[in-house]
């Protein structure tokens, strides 16, 4: 039976017209240090929980930021990730500063987020120059 009643529109749960550059970049920090924090609380290292909350947030912040934000979307995760890692496995993974300690575990951890940090930043840059694209027709 079909029906001939429009869709109901889907609501953005963002009021207005999105996320700034800023809050996009404290978005996604904020984001991948609280999963990496509980991630390392319990295993004492990052892995494939971390991985997965950096696909979300570079997806998050490509469809939730405003016009212009795709680049910051997709050059901030790495960078938020290797913050999040030198602040927290010292600190919350009880590893004090042991140099080499510190250094062999952010090796592991780097190595075991690397697919997740390749792929999510392949998605960005595409999207990123698919969106400067569009733009660029548009002005022009």
């Amino acid at each position: 039976m079909r029906s001939d009643l429009p869709a109901p529109p889907i609501k953005s749960p963002i009021k207005g017209s999105g996320l700034t550059k800023p809050g996009v970049v404290i978005l996604q920090f904020l984001f991948i240090s609280l999963v990496a924090l509980i991630e390392i609380f319990f295993r004492a290292n990052v892995g494939f929980i971390t991985g997965l909350s950096i696909w979300i947030a570079h997806y998050g912040a490509l469809i939730y930021g405003r016009p212009g934000t795709a680049y910051v979307a997709a050059v901030n995760p790495p960078i938020s990730f290797a913050l999040a890692t030198l602040t927290l496995l010292p600190t919350v993974g009880g590893f004090s500063l042991s140099l080499t300690r510190l250094g062999i575990d952010l090796v592991t951890g780097l190595a075991s987020v690397a697919p997740f940090l390749i792929t999510g930043a392949l998605f960005g840059w595409f999207y990123y120059f698919k969106e400067r694209k569009k733009l660029l027709s548009r002005s022009a």
